[in-house]
């Protein structure tokens, strides 16, 4: 969809002039670029946000020569999805709640677990290595 398609689906949609509806448009834009710019973010609360971040400079490779190349500091746009966009098209993660209050609460069982688990598991660890039969050598075998 362009900015033209979107001010033209705005103004059908709330009963607007075009010409009043892609003024809206470009004008939210505008501001949105002039905020970014400035270096804060632009949130959109269901839908996603916008941030702008900055990236030091760093050695890389090229991967065709193996030649070191030196790669400048810049800022670069970062977007990330909000839930409502996530799921609308389809790439939410189904029950990641549920998920993670039950991954808690397992971490939370495993911590109190091996807090009294070292004391047995050497004992056990001990005992297995003595009762284990010893292999007998190839010289040995041959001796009788």
């Amino acid at each position: 969809m362009t900015k033209n398609e979107l001010a033209r689906e705005l103004a059908d949609d709330l009963e607007l002039p075009r010409k009043q509806a892609a003024e809206f448009v470009e004008a939210l834009l505008d501001k949105m670029l002039t905020v970014l710019k400035s270096g804060d973010k632009v949130q959109l609360t269901p839908f996603g946000q916008f941030k702008v971040r900055d990236r030091a400079a760093r050695i890389a490779r090229n991967p065709q020569t193996g030649e070191p190349v030196k790669v400048p500091a810049k800022r670069v746009l970062k977007f990330i999805a909000g839930r409502m966009l996530k799921e609308a098209v389809g790439t939410a993660k189904r029950g990641a709640g549920a998920k993670k209050s039950a991954a808690k609460k397992s971490t939370a069982k495993k911590s109190t677990a091996k807090k009294a688990a070292p004391k047995k598991s050497a004992a056990k660890k001990s005992t297995a290595k003595k009762a284990a039969p010893k292999k007998k050598t190839a010289a040995k075998k041959t001796r009788r």
